[in-house]
């Protein structure tokens, strides 16, 4: 047997995210279901009580609060799912905390913007933050902040933020639990023939094309964003698992790999993005574009080499030294996104100068650039 099955085969899961979809929450009238609650702590303790460490995502804050707030159905205008989070996360909040202190556990809130992301020093303040608690037993509950959160810096469902938090804290396995047992080859809700995916090593078009759209009512994610953020989880080195969070026992079946699901594992010695090329891939927000000719993109991609000012054919935009840039082809094809060295302006003076052999790269493609091929 080779070292790397060894290897692999020893791999051994301490730190879980678990992502809890809306309706696995809630009841049929967008409520909180105590029922649906106390079931899944129960099994978020058993595997606490096992030595697992565990982080919560849980969406249901606007599920829970907008009947409270007096709407019939869920709301579709931006204040008044703000009004009814607000609500929401507050009895959320509190059903955890009490459920949780009842079996000598504590939980946290911590609620996320996309922001909190893109900015490096908030990023790495909410790492350290999640470390310390998770170091010391807390059960950390995350949601999105949806009171002050507003379109354009939303991450769109729970699922996206479930795999930035598995990357974030390093964990070793991300668990999404919904309404659905798994990836199937077509919707089995209109397809009888349909057959559930239970295994998966890569993301390809094929099965990004087989996800649909959302079938819930309470919830906004469906299969295509649950099939995004596992894709996020197995580029930076972590394992997932999709199930149905009504099953029995579903939660420890899955990290011991027997549950009833779709698990998406990476292949052996796949290639898994360092830290800062998991903030530059998912949570930068690029500040420009550089637009490279075809021996540039070839250096880049087929033989890792670092882009040289001389191979840059355009830049657009004001960006600073340090900032993240988008990288195209010659035909707008996108190629990655890289942090470079120099400002727009100095990039712009050494390529008049036509400087060819410069002292320090524009990009250090080993530790800065994320080709299209790992995003």
């Amino acid at each position: 047997m080779l070292t790397s099955d060894l290897q692999d085969q020893d791999k051994q899961i301490k730190r879980v995210v678990i992502k809890i979809g809306s309706s696995s929450l809630t009841s049929m009238h967008g409520e909180i279901s105590r029922k649906k609650l106390e079931k899944l702590v129960e099994q978020i303790v058993e595997l606490k009580d096992a030595g697992y460490e565990v982080a919560v995502v849980s969406s249901g804050a606007v599920a829970a609060g907008y009947r409270k707030l007096g709407c019939i159905k869920r709301p579709t205008s931006l204040p008044e799912k703000q009004a009814a989070a607000s609500i929401g996360q507050g009895l959320l909040m509190e059903s955890y905390s009490e459920l949780f202190l009842s079996h000598g556990y504590v939980a946290s809130q911590i609620l996320i913007t996309r922001s909190d992301f893109s900015d490096e020093k908030r990023y790495t303040n909410m790492k350290n933050t999640l470390n310390v608690l998770l170091n010391r037993g807390i059960i950390p509950i995350i949601n999105e902040n949806d009171t002050v959160t507003v379109d354009r810096l939303k991450f769109g469902d729970n699922d996206t933020l479930s795999a930035k938090v598995a990357a974030l804290i390093q964990g070793d396995q991300l668990i999404i639990l919904s309404d659905v047992d798994g990836l199937y080859t077509d919707n089995p809700n209109k397809n009888p023939n349909a057959e559930m995916i239970e295994e998966v090593h890569t993301i390809t078009p094929e099965i990004e094309s087989i996800a649909g759209g959302a079938d819930s009512e309470v919830g906004t994610g469906g299969m295509k964003s649950k099939i995004a953020a596992v894709k996020i989880a197995l580029a930076s080195g972590i394992d997932a698992f999709l199930g149905r969070a009504g099953k029995a026992n579903i939660l420890m079946d899955a990290v011991n790999g027997t549950a009833k699901g779709t698990y998406f594992r990476q292949k052996q010695n796949a290639y898994n993005l360092c830290d800062e090329q998991q903030w530059i891939a998912f949570h930068s927000g690029p500040e420009g574009k550089i637009i490279i000719n075809n021996k540039g993109k070839a250096d880049m991609i087929e033989k890792h080499l670092d882009l040289l000012v001389s191979n840059i054919v355009q830049i657009d935009g004001a960006f600073e030294q340090g900032a993240v840039v988008r990288i195209l082809g010659e035909q707008q094809e996108e190629i990655g996104l890289g942090r470079v060295n120099y400002s727009h302006l100095q990039l712009k003076e050494k390529k008049e100068r036509q400087k060819i052999a410069i002292e320090q790269s524009t990009f250090v493609y080993s530790q800065n650039c994320v080709t299209s091929e790992v995003v």
